[in-house]
């Protein structure tokens, strides 16, 4: 049980809530945002004190039956509430090591994906794999060391010019906030690793956007449908976007692709002949 991260977790998800979205009444003017820890207690069938101690960090570890009834005063969605238990010590946690072996199969897949550039992500944001467009549309990861592969540390500590951070995609700010908030997510799930835990040490350190999105406790981000890459040889190249888990692994396959015959799959074609060699020269 992390309880001062269980704490912080029911501030920020009381404090997004009005009484209005719970059913209650407006009432007099508040001196803080949100619902007060009396009404979530009413609203969770729990005594006010307990709820109070544990937003605290003062309280015992909850039952099952009292965070399902935080989790519907607190209105969560599933990954919040699968958060709340992994904080409160109640679902299985893993306390190894994230994988950062790619199945056969899927390195496989990779190559034999046509006009589509596709890599492997492990849960703390390191590309593992990738194809030759990938390579093409992004950067030649085989020139990187392994430590700079990181695409979250890319995204927060990397180049201070926008158009070079994240390879000038046009949804940097949304990367960033999903970025976080799976990160929280693989802080729970692998409390015990150096590789996630000393990330997010060097990201709260060094950047400030990160720490002020690490502080919100989100954890669930709206998915990522499509994206622009300004890429410096053949300009924009606006692809769909899928992630596919791997849960075996702990892993997503990233498939980014265009509809056939649109300017952006030409561009991807013509990515696809001259590969990594003119940028490499460069």
């Amino acid at each position: 049980m992390d309880k001062d991260q269980l704490a912080a977790f029911l501030r920020t998800r009381r404090e997004r809530l009005r009484p209005e979205d719970v059913g209650l009444p407006a009432g007099p003017r508040r001196r803080t945002p949100g619902l007060r820890r009396e009404e979530v207690a009413v609203l969770a069938h729990i005594s006010t004190e307990y709820y109070v101690r544990l937003e605290q960090a003062r309280a015992p570890r909850p039952s099952g039956e009292v965070l399902a009834g935080i989790a519907g005063a607190l209105r969560l969605t599933d990954a919040e509430n699968d958060h709340l238990h992994g904080l409160a010590g109640t679902a299985p946690t893993r306390t190894g090591l994230h994988r950062r072996d790619v199945r056969p199969s899927i390195l496989a897949l990779l190559e034999r994906l046509p006009q589509t550039a596709g890599f492997v992500m492990s849960a703390a944001f390191e590309v593992l794999a990738w194809n030759a467009l990938a390579a093409a549309l992004m950067e030649d990861f085989a020139e990187v060391a392994p430590q700079d592969r990181n695409l979250a540390r890319r995204a927060f500590l990397g180049p201070d010019r926008a158009d070079t951070a994240l390879y000038g995609i046009s949804d940097a700010g949304e990367f960033k906030q999903h970025a976080v908030m799976q990160l929280r997510v693989a802080r729970t799930r692998y409390p015990c690793d150096p590789a996630v835990t000393g990330l997010i040490d060097d990201l709260l350190a060094g950047s400030a956007e990160f720490t002020r999105l690490w502080e919100r406790h989100d954890v669930q981000a709206p998915p990522m449908l499509t994206k622009t890459f300004r890429h410096p040889l053949v300009g924009p190249v606006t692809v769909d976007c899928d992630s596919l888990a791997l849960t075996d692994r702990d892993q997503h396959l990233i498939l980014y692709s265009a509809p056939r015959g649109s300017s952006s799959a030409e561009a991807l074609a013509l990515l696809n002949v001259i590969g990594t060699q003119t940028l490499n020269a460069s």
